[in-house]
């Protein structure tokens, strides 16, 4: 083969190569165009975007909440040994002392359309609505043999909060823990029962939707209470963290009918 076939068939394979990276570098241009476009039609519109742009930060106040999850220390799990529920006192105790347990407190703040058991002073709640954020469903409660259907559910398990530092803390710092309404929420039983004591890398809500407040929530629980995350975990956080903007919708607080706390 002569030195000029070489040469020309040279050439052609580097124009190929030089036409292949312009093909991609000028879809990859078209592909941030089109997404700057849609924000900036979306901001016109005053559409709030799940996410950020470039899809890979937090912003509004999940920025402090990725911050307060760096702030975590990071471990691996101890052992369950000695973990049973009693560690973190009675179930559902009356910590605030309003007159009505939390089960009935959670209850009463996330459902809906609620009715009462006679003679419990608004306390013990008799039916009602739940919205639940976990799966995005409705669920009619009503108390009796199903209502298992609707449970409480510690944002972070309290089997994952013994492994995790909740060990070290007082009986009175780990009742206060169970029955703190920054980590309860009402769910679903069956999503609830699902989830376990699993953390953020082991299980997420099956509600895109509710994820960001899900793990900023135990973001904020953990921080509370001086409790550490996994690598794993906390890189699951963040994975979730990176697509959420706007305000914490945080679960509001519960006292009354007594009011007391």
């Amino acid at each position: 083969m002569s030195i000029a076939v070489q040469v020309e068939g040279l050439l052609a394979g580097q124009c190929q190569v030089g036409l292949a990276t312009m093909k991609k570098s000028l879809i990859s241009t078209f592909v941030a165009v089109v997404a700057i476009a849609g924000w900036l039609i979306a901001s016109a519109l005053g559409i709030s975007l799940p996410f950020d742009v470039g899809g890979s930060q937090p912003s509004g106040a999940y920025v402090d909440v990725a911050e307060q999850l760096d702030e975590l220390p990071v471990k691996g799990r101890a052992p369950k040994t000695g973990y049973s529920r009693e560690e973190f006192g009675p179930a559902w105790k009356d910590v605030d002392r309003n007159g009505c347990d939390t089960r009935n407190d959670i209850l009463r703040r996330d459902l809906e359309d609620l009715t009462y058991k006679d003679d419990t002073k608004g306390c013990v709640v008799a039916s009602g609505t739940l919205d639940d954020l976990y799966t995005g469903t409705t669920i009619d409660f009503v108390r009796g043999p199903d209502s298992a259907q609707v449970q409480i559910d510690h944002v972070v398990a309290l089997s994952d909060a013994w492994q995790k530092g909740a060990q070290q803390l007082s009986k009175t710092e780990r009742e206060a823990l169970a029955n703190d309404p920054l980590n309860l929420f009402a769910s679903q039983g069956r999503a609830n029962s699902q989830k376990g004591d699993g953390d953020a890398a082991t299980w997420l809500p099956s509600n895109k939707d509710f994820r960001c407040q899900y793990v900023a929530t135990q973001v904020a629980v953990k921080s509370k209470y001086s409790l550490w995350v996994t690598a794993a975990e906390k890189e699951a956080i963040s994975d979730v963290l990176s697509g959420c903007t706007g305000d914490v919708p945080w679960a509001d607080p519960v006292p009354e009918p007594g009011v007391s706390r």
